[in-house]
């Protein structure tokens, strides 16, 4: 039996710079060029101040565990060699949260203010996706 593809992110036009970076293993966000904090997701205004002037740029990638759940049930078959699998609200050290997925480390271990890095996963030839792992 061939194994069920995994679905691959559709980016809205607003966040094609930010998987393009993600491709090249690079995160990357928008940052408002009048009050300076980052956003994410990526949308044509920042949700702190209202501009729409804002910059593309890379952020560090480190952040902490802010909540999380452990997926232990199929809910899609191409998730099936996952479970369980942690999807997790990531906060990083710029400020925004990020939804995603603590890997390399068992499930049950993942803790909330955990210290963790970006990581990416390369789906296919054209697109990757920011995770997590442990500091």
């Amino acid at each position: 039996m061939s194994q069920i593809p995994k679905p691959v992110p559709q980016p809205a036009p607003e966040s094609l710079p930010y998987w393009e970076a993600a491709r090249q293993h690079r995160l990357e966000l928008p940052q408002c060029e009048d009050c300076n904090k980052h956003w994410f997701p990526p949308s044509r205004t920042c949700p702190h101040c209202l501009s729409t002037q804002f910059k593309w740029s890379q952020v560090s990638g480190r952040g902490k565990v802010f909540s999380f759940v452990i997926y232990d049930r199929i809910y899609r078959p191409a998730f099936t060699e996952d479970v369980p699998y942690v999807v997790a609200l990531v906060e990083l050290e710029e400020g925004p949260r990020i939804l995603s997925n603590v890997i390399g480390i068992p499930p049950d271990d993942v803790r909330c203010d955990m210290a963790v890095t970006v990581v990416f996963d390369d789906v296919s030839d054209v697109t990757s996706v920011p995770k997590f792992k442990p500091l």
